[in-house]
């Protein structure tokens, strides 16, 4: 049975507060509600307290409290989970948002940055040197969520997932200790981290590799939702044999508005957002096929990379109502497209959508065992995900998404991204971490036997 933070005598809490450079938060403070707000609106929990680290030392001694006082403990970075799995109700949350710094080494396109650190904000100093590291798909999302737990994104064909990427990275483990964890140093944690998610410590820092990448070619093209069955069935085997350099993931989605134009709004499409980092001259061949299937609506062209990585931030900001279910898929057969027909053409909110991300190329050459990530093998990440300002909406989205997931499970992978689930139970978990789940266990026996870190996909020794 865990701990209330009700519980504490205030003079352990005033203890705890000296020890700190950051701050406490607790239910009775102004800024509390504030505070407690994650990007999923849906999201409605109440922790017992906020420790709002500024350094390692912090996470440090925040760690020892939750453990020595056994509480609840919830790690917070950028607050983007979808399940919410940043707080916990009574409990302590370790928020990482002051622990923020971008450190570029332009002597080996090494980039060290905070644990707290959203990726806006690095792709904002990585780009002044024309280097970027492979991330997600929206700027405000956080580097520890999205990189503990993979990460695909726009650079994921050419220059695998963030995890492929990740060269070395500081934590706090449940002990209270501080480590560094790299390829000879901790290398089991370092195995882990590389897609196990928050289950084994609180990383305080990550060093990436970056790649030279200033301007990208990109953007959407759409097609009315009719034609879903038939661009998806060209789609599979075109991005198979697509240079590396291009990506692009399909969509099922209705245009809400701004930026596109008028005649498009409220219509559904079956979409393909395109991100092309090879040669400009070469662009025009190559991305000829997709003009070819006469698209309704085409606006691709060169910008910096973080417009891309910011392109649709505006559409979907912090606030709003999620639900998301996910599936890895190794194929779009007839059976597949035409559930994407089905549910695409009963998109139940402006905001609600669905993604195929690819993940060929360089992210499917990493061995199935090299890092916890399992299904190299899979050709897409699939995710459903509701989305609506309106709580009264809430039930529809979640029906919608539940419904879409149900059909196309069965011809599913068997598991899903990690970032990509809610809170759905340990059978879950363990179908997408497959082949690696025991070895991810036994290294969660040797460095949190007592299961410390567990609001997250957990792994259980």
């Amino acid at each position: 049975m865990k701990n209330s933070v009700k519980n504490i005598a205030s003079k352990n809490l005033n203890t705890f507060q000296s020890k700190l450079n950051g701050k406490l938060i607790f239910p009775s403070d102004t800024d509390y509600n504030d505070t407690r707000k994650v990007y999923n609106a849906m999201i409605d929990k109440h922790p017992g307290l906020f420790v709002m680290c500024q350094n390692a030392e912090d996470v440090v001694a925040a760690v020892n409290f939750g453990r020595n006082h056994n509480l609840l403990i919830a790690i917070r970075g950028g607050g983007h989970n979808g399940g919410g799995l940043g707080l916990c109700d009574d409990g302590l949350v370790i928020d990482l948002s002051g622990i923020k710094f971008v450190e570029v080494n332009t002597a080996n396109n090494t980039v060290k940055v905070g644990g707290g650190n959203i990726w806006r904000e690095i792709d904002a100093v990585t780009h002044e040197f024309g280097l970027a590291i492979p991330s997600g798909m929206i700027s405000t999302t956080g580097v520890g969520g999205l990189t503990l737990g993979g990460g695909i994104g726009y650079l994921t064909r050419k220059y695998g997932l963030t995890i492929d990427n990740l060269l070395e990275a500081d934590m706090v483990l449940a002990d209270g200790s501080f480590v560094s964890v790299n390829a000879k140093e901790n290398t089991e944690l370092f195995w882990a981290i590389r897609g196990g998610g928050g289950n084994f410590g609180v990383v305080t820092s990550f060093t990436f590799q970056a790649h030279t990448v200033k301007t990208v070619v990109g953007g959407p093209t759409l097609w009315p939702i009719e034609k879903v069955e038939e661009i998806m069935a060209w789609y599979d085997d075109f991005i198979q044999e697509a240079p590396e350099e291009l990506n692009g993931f399909i969509a099922t989605m209705i245009i809400p508005g701004p930026p596109f134009p008028e005649h498009l709004h409220n219509k559904i499409f079956c979409g393909i957002v395109w991100c092309y980092v090879g040669d400009p001259d070469e662009f025009d061949t190559i991305f000829k096929p997709v003009l070819d299937r006469e698209p309704v609506f085409t606006h691709v062209g060169e910008m910096p990379y973080p417009g891309i990585q910011s392109l649709f931030d505006g559409l979907l900001p912090t606030g709003l109502q999620w639900y998301w279910r996910s599936d890895f898929f190794n194929e779009l057969s007839p059976e597949v497209t035409a559930q994407h027909l089905k549910f695409g053409s009963q998109i139940p909110t402006p905001l609600s959508q669905m993604h195929l991300y690819p993940i060929t190329g360089a992210a499917s050459r990493v061995g199935a065992t090299d890092t916890p990530w399992a299904y190299r093998d899979a050709r897409y990440a699939g995710v459903y995900v509701g989305v609506d300002p309106d709580p009264k909406n809430a039930a529809k989205i979640t029906d919608w998404c539940k419904a879409y997931y149900n059909a196309l499970h069965p011809y599913s992978a068997g598991g899903a991204y990690s970032n990509f689930m809610m809170d759905e139970g340990q059978d879950r978990v363990k179908a997408s971490y497959k082949h690696n789940y025991e070895r991810l266990a036994k290294i969660k026996a040797a460095y949190d036997p007592e299961n410390l870190f567990r609001v997250n996909q957990n792994i259980r020794a």
